[in-house]
């Protein structure tokens, strides 16, 4: 694992200062992906190779590179780990696992250590911390926090781009389905049903 200590070192330097996609966030994906790695048959040194270095590359969710961030990232991993000794067989599974974790991609990943990796990710983005997240990119854009005229897109495809409460409706609230482990899916669940209750509790207030 010395090489994951290196890896921790150096990313804690490269890492952007997007309040979303900070260090704290690396780390929270960290966690996630331990606990998920013990009930699957993976590679737990390269899944968590893959955590730390998942969101090198990142842009601000309004600009159009943003989709781009995942392979951009999984490119300047494979440069990083070249540096601190793994393999070109690890190499490879570790940035494929960056290149199709992102919801934007639209990918599943083809391998288990890539499932883990983007199921841990998808996790920090769900519950209380998924809230603050959401909200604290929607303020670093200058977005109103909902639609006066329908506030939870019961008549209106959802816009996040011009919303921040259309974000639950155009992507949190269906991660949970989209969980590839089965004990991914069960925490999601768990995030997911304190999400609908702060909805709820934002319709009684507003």
């Amino acid at each position: 694992m010395n090489s994951l200590k290196s890896l921790h070192n150096e990313v804690a330097k490269m890492i952007q200062s997007d309040p979303a996609h900070d260090y704290s966030h690396v780390m929270r994906v960290y966690k996630n992906a331990q606990k998920i790695a013990k009930h699957e048959k993976a590679d737990t040194r390269l899944v968590l190779a893959a955590v730390l270095l998942h969101d090198l590359v990142q842009f601000p969710k309004s600009d159009p590179r943003s989709k781009t961030a995942s392979i951009k990232s999984a490119v300047l991993a494979q440069k990083t780990l070249k540096k601190h000794g793994f393999a070109e067989s690890e190499i490879q599974i570790i940035s494929d696992a960056i290149r199709d974790h992102s919801f934007s991609r639209g990918k599943t990943p083809q391998t288990i250590e890539g499932k883990i990796l983007q199921d841990a990710d998808r996790l920090d983005a769900l519950g209380a911390i998924g809230i603050a997240r959401t909200f604290s990119v929607g303020g670093s854009e200058s977005r109103p926090i909902y639609n006066d005229v329908d506030p939870f897109c019961r008549i209106r495809k959802p816009n996040d781009h011009s919303w921040t409460v259309d974000h639950f409706y155009k992507k949190l609230l269906l991660l949970e389905k989209k969980m590839n482990t089965k004990f991914a899916k069960s925490l999601a669940k768990k995030r997911t049903k304190l999400m609908t209750k702060f909805l709820s509790e934002l319709k009684g207030e507003i």
